[in-house]
């Protein structure tokens, strides 16, 4: 009886917390002399998240544009290990998201951690051009007025210098630019495509600026002054928070959280052993036994929620292979571009500007699929194109590693030449770097398809009020994959001494390095096509079917439908007043 009751309440409570919820002004339902400030408010408050989100990401990518290079070349790393430092960052700003979102929730407060963020951020980018510090053409009376740091410090304040910027980075993120803040709640699966779609744009739009200023400052005019770009990136974003930190710091609502999903599962597993090896209860699914009823300690929302969120699991699973593919372009596809003659037309090529390839695919193709979203969503049959794109997007990105490996092949036909880059003097194919191009497209191609309609699942099939946990599942599991990349290659790099991942590419077999990614990422394509069908709908109906109905939802939709036909009677003007009453 004690259970029921509590049960009672907490439905109660959540019925409560939506009608509250439901009682609020739209922005289009307020009066006159309230709309235009209210718009012109919210308007101003996606332009700054906009702008710092922008910012940041011209950080981010600032720092990872030439970090093998400054790896190899300036700390004196071998090819993989440069690979390795570089996919191991992108993971830990990735992952940094979640655990900050975490902090600013249960331990130190939204307003507080976003300050210390903003420190951590700025002093990670300040760190880096302390490693490259002092800048070799600095001479006074014919000596040099300064020494370079030794190497062993020189590792330690840039491995301090990444982890501080990283922090920062998932403070940003989480805190300042979550999507909630993009306020998504009320949009159907049309509006949320064409956000997904022109949000990845303008990130992509500004990552190819990065590749292409930066990487040549850093290559060609000036190396040490490059990761000067990069802070001052930083403090242009902490500018604008601070400027308009009372509307950017968005609070979300705290009906569920990371660490109760988590709960739940963990709940249900040590209650599922205990059971099944002495007393084998049947229940319809194993994450039941977490309920309270069934002998766990969570309520039977919390539970549901879980459920509905599990069924995303398997899509989430199969993203993790793909990200690793995509780690190529930083890593493998990297190496293979310095190692390429980049000479064009008596101009010598950043290696990075090379990323721009992969990048310009997705500028062109976003506009071409929205026209063909905006047909797909008129039609009858709307719910399949979506895990369409994401099959198409995972056989391009195997495709994409298939083309690695015979580019390799072939660039080892062409005899060696000495270039200069980065002031150093490197043996190199005289391959033009252009010959590797398709493999960058159908990379692009990949990410053009499948991030959007991936967002799209894993935000429109969750339940509302676990939306972004959802999103943070999916940020755990895209960052998993940036570290099994980096497991893949420390891995073929010991298991083969060298020879699948080698530090000088002429020496070793990389192509067979690609050609095992390509395989994994074709069996990976074959897994998802099996499932695919499981996340096809996404009409309402089927999508309340997929997710699951809480019991206090079904309660508020009853409700909604009453005070909605109640609306509808008093606003007619066909009923007389003897048929309204």
């Amino acid at each position: 009886m004690p259970d029921a009751d509590r049960r009672d309440m907490q439905e109660k409570g959540f019925l409560n917390h939506m009608a509250d919820k439901e009682q609020q002004p739209l922005p289009g339902r307020s009066n006159h002399a309230g709309k235009l400030p209210q718009r012109e408010k919210k308007l101003q408050e996606a332009v700054c998240v906009l702008l710092v989100e922008l910012c940041e990401r011209f950080t981010f990518f600032g720092i990872v544009c030439n970090m093998i290079l400054f790896c190899t070349v300036k700390l004196g790393y071998r090819s993989y290990q440069a690979a390795i430092v570089n996919m191991c960052f992108v993971g830990t700003s990735t992952l940094t998201p979640v655990l900050v979102g975490w902090l600013a929730e249960y331990l130190v407060g939204r307003i507080k951690l976003v300050c210390i963020c903003m420190f951590l951020h700025f002093l990670g980018t300040a760190l880096l051009p302390v490693v490259s510090f002092p800048f070799e053409d600095v001479h006074i009376d014919r000596r040099h007025i300064l020494h370079t740091l030794p190497k062993r410090e020189q590792k330690i304040v840039f491995y301090f210098a990444l982890l501080t910027a990283s922090l920062g980075i998932g403070g940003i993120r989480a805190i300042v630019c979550p999507l909630s803040a993009y306020s998504l709640e009320d949009c159907g699966p049309k509006e949320l495509l064409s956000f997904f779609n022109w949000f990845h744009w303008l990130v992509n739009l500004n990552s190819a600026v990065v590749f292409v200023s930066i990487s040549y400052i850093q290559q060609s005019v000036a190396r040490n002054l490059g990761f000067l770009i990069p802070f001052v990136s930083g403090l242009m974003a902490m500018i604008t928070i601070h400027m308009v930190r009372g509307e950017m710091i968005y609070k979300p609502k705290t009906d569920s959280s990371l660490l109760t999903t988590f709960g739940v599962i963990f709940s249900a597993l040590k209650t599922c052993c205990v059971r099944y090896r002495y007393f084998r209860m049947g229940v319809t699914n194993w994450l039941d036994h977490a309920k309270e009823n069934h002998g766990g300690q969570y309520s039977e929302i919390q539970v549901e929620g879980t459920k509905s969120l599990a069924r995303l699991f398997p899509l989430f699973t199969f993203q993790i292979l793909y990200r690793t593919c995509i780690m190529q372009i930083p890593s493998g596809y990297y190496l293979q571009t310095m190692n390429s003659n980049l000479h064009f037309s008596g101009f010598v090529l950043p290696v990075a500007a090379m990323n721009v390839i992969s990048i310009v695919p997705l500028l062109i193709l976003v506009p071409v699929l929205e026209c063909i979203n905006s047909w797909l969503f008129s039609s009858k049959d709307t719910g399949h194109f979506p895990t369409i794109y994401i099959v198409v997007g995972h056989l391009s990105a195997a495709l994409s590693m298939m083309v690695a490996g015979f580019s390799e092949i072939h660039r080892k036909h062409f005899p060696q030449v000495q270039q200069t880059v980065s002031e150093e003097v490197l043996l190199v194919s005289s391959m033009p770097c252009f010959h590797l191009a398709p493999q960058y497209i159908l990379l692009g191609v990949a990410e053009a398809l499948v991030i959007p309609s991936c967002s799209l699942l894993s935000f429109w099939l969750a339940p509302e009020r676990m939306r972004g946990i959802s999103m943070h599942f999916l940020a755990l599991f895209n960052g998993a994959g940036c570290f099994m990349g980096a497991f893949f290659v420390q891995t073929a790099h010991a298991g083969t001494q060298g020879n699948w991942f080698p530090h000088l590419l002429h020496e070793g077999k990389l192509e067979r390095f690609f050609f095992f990614l390509a395989s994994l990422m074709m069996v990976n394509t074959l897994g998802f096509w099996t499932i695919a069908h499981r996340y096809n709908h996404l009409h309402q109906d089927c999508t309340n079917e997929f997710r699951g109905c809480l019991p206090g939802e079904k309660l508020l939709k009853h409700e909604k439908a009453i005070k909605h036909y109640n609306a509808i009677l008093e606003s007619s003007p066909i009923l007389s007043p003897m048929e309204k009453t």
